[in-house]
Parts: structure tokens; sequence; C-alpha cells
């Protein structure tokens, strides 16, 4: 099984918010998923962000794999991909 971190849409029509979640890559974008590990809210100015580091940390140790725009988000947050 191949976990990720991503992006999971939340909020309203046009008003995007998204969760940070470890997910089986399988499962779909908003589906099911193993653990929520943060908050993404790029409506406000700026970006609202927040991350259990701690929680993203134990996840990446044990494999899991970031998409692109979660290691950007990760790299902001100064924590190692």
């Amino acid at each position: 099984m191949a976990v990720k971190i991503r992006l999971a849409r939340a909020g309203m029509k046009k008003a995007p918010r998204y969760r940070l979640v470890v997910q089986d890559e399988r499962m779909p974008r908003d589906g099911r998923f193993i653990e929520k590990i943060g908050r993404y809210d790029p409506s406000l100015d700026p970006p609202f962000v927040e991350i259990d580091q701690e929680k993203a940390k134990v996840w990446l140790s044990k494999g899991a794999t970031p998409t692109q725009t979660v290691r950007n988000l990760f790299e902001k947050a100064g924590i190692p991909v």
C-alpha cells in the first residue's frame, strides 16, 4: 500500500479550503483518509497554513510521499522533506 500526504478539498463552492491528509493513493481525493495532519486556506491574505509538524515527520519517516503542493507547504513551514 502506497501512502501519500495530499490535500483534500473542503469548504464551499468557489471558496475552497483544504485539509492535509495522509491517504492511500488509491482513494479518491476527498475520500477516506488515515489521518488529518493540517489545514490550508488559500483565500486569506496571507494564506493560512497549519501543519502538525510531529505527525508530518512521523509519516515522512514511515515512507509517505507528499504531493508537490504539500512539499511546497512543508518547505515554507520548515519541515525537511
